[in-house]
């Protein structure tokens, strides 16, 4: 059974939903970024998905879930298609209304989170292993999201974890199939179910692309990349899903040559690479930023929540001072220039950089364990705008999730304004605020960056 073609509606009878028996597994303890596994252990050991995800469904509360909206979409990676069918038959199954997917099960990170808030849905299920490799070999990962946008707060997470430990069934839709080539709504009858169960498959990139229109003077940012005194960039998406995202808006609305994109076309295994935006591995983009042809180059992790700036020749900007300089430029960007700067806030390990633009601009200046959702937090509060951390994430107060894209078009609005170089930029912001050095240990430095 599947929907009718024409009408996108179910014919015949209604859906089966099925309880199946399942034992639990010890080990489903979401960690800061939801639960992280090889491939091998979510296909090896029975019902391993289906176990956390009827745990993130029990979570919430039945009467929230009954005829609720939920956001579902992932990086891309080895086993996406399979989870997502999982997921959409699940539920079903559990009395969720309606489910927004993206196209072909393809949405970044700050996409989703940006749904969830359009849409006010209950949350968003993100199928994701960050910056880990893909592939059969590689990394899966799958994380909820509240209807904030943000990452689960640890109540929450705790509370999945409980009921994966003790879980003893699950119920499923086992002969509900959804088509996620085609944009549109469709519509199942289940058993037992007087309103029947929606998906609607989205444009990835449109709604996201509308949130970074009214933030940004796109009309500036389309002189600097396409005017009469046009900079060169080169942007590497590593095959991972944000290269529909730098194709739809950087190229095609904001008139960059499509030749400044690379590694564009999403790929289950990004390509045998590791899609991580450090100088180890984004090796495409620092060897054709080395001989001074690009002004500004950038890379995106597989999910596009993180970020790699680097000026002419392969200037390296810290994701430490990135931030940095995004506080001290931060009236560039229009947003902030309508909504005020409401705080700054960086995660502990990351470099005092932003503190010393904070004390000088008496803006606060928080500081926060590693991981997103407190940034979240503060932000919810109404106390933070820009936040960062060292292990290359950047964000505002637009969505609730680090955003690589947007940092991005930060750091051009802020080349549009100044018209300096981004070594120019940085070597000024060190010379006003004095340099703070940061390292990371156990990580492997490329040797050109030892000077």
């Amino acid at each position: 059974l599947g929907p009718d073609p024409d009408s996108g509606t179910m014919e015949n009878s209604p859906l089966q939903v099925v309880t199946v028996p399942t034992a639990p597994y010890p080990d489903q303890r979401p960690g800061t970024d939801g639960l992280r596994k090889s491939v091998c252990v979510f296909q090896s050991r029975r019902n391993y998905l289906h176990n956390f995800v009827q745990s993130i469904l029990s979570s919430i509360d039945l009467r929230d879930r009954q005829g609720s909206t939920v956001v579902v979409g992932g990086d891309g990676r080895f086993f996406n298609q399979t989870a997502i069918e999982v997921i959409v038959q699940m539920a079903a199954a559990n009395g969720v209304g309606r489910l927004i997917i993206g196209h072909h099960g393809i949405m970044s990170t700050p996409a989703i989170s940006c749904v969830i808030r359009k849409y006010k849905a209950i949350g968003g299920i993100v199928l994701t292993a960050s910056h880990n490799p893909g592939g059969p070999h590689g990394d899966f990962g799958i994380k909820f999201n509240t209807a904030n946008g943000g990452p689960a707060k640890e109540a929450v997470s705790s509370k999945i974890f409980l009921i994966s430990r003790t879980i003893e069934e699950f119920a499923i839709c086992p002969g509900l199939k959804v088509d996620l080539t085609t944009l549109g709504r469709q519509t199942f009858d289940l058993e037992n179910k007087f309103k029947p169960f929606t998906v609607e498959i989205v444009d990835s990139v449109e709604s996201y692309a509308n949130l970074l229109r009214n933030i940004f003077d796109f009309a500036a940012l389309k002189e600097l990349l396409s005017g009469d005194h046009r900079i060169k960039i080169r942007l590497d998406a590593m095959h991972g899903v944000a290269g529909p995202y730098v194709r739809k808006i950087l190229c095609e609305e904001l008139g960059c040559p499509a030749n400044s994109a690379i590694n564009c076309v999403p790929m289950d295994d990004f390509g045998g690479q590791h899609p991580d935006p450090h100088p180890t591995y984004a090796t495409d983009l620092t060897d054709s930023m080395r001989d001074g042809q690009y002004d500004f180059g950038a890379a995106f992790d597989a999910d596009g929540d993180r970020n790699m700036i680097l000026g002419k020749h392969g200037f390296f900007v810290t994701p430490s001072d990135s931030v940095a300089v995004i506080a001290n430029n931060i009236f560039c960007i229009p947003y902030f220039q309508h909504t005020g700067v409401r705080g700054f806030a960086r995660s502990m390990p990351t470099s005092a950089a932003l503190d010393r633009v904070a004390k000088a601009t008496k803006i606060e200046l928080y500081e926060t364990p590693t991981g997103w959702k407190f940034f979240g937090n503060l932000m919810d509060a109404g106390m933070l705008s820009l936040c960062g951390e060292e292990s290359f994430g950047t964000g505002g107060d637009h969505i609730r999730e680090k955003d690589g894209l947007w940092a991005v078009l930060a750091w051009l609005s802020i080349l549009a304004s100044r018209r300096q170089s981004v070594e120019d930029i940085v070597k000024d912001h060190w010379l006003k605020y004095g340099r703070n050095y940061f390292t990371r240990s156990g990580e492997k430095t490329p040797e050109s960056l030892l000077i």
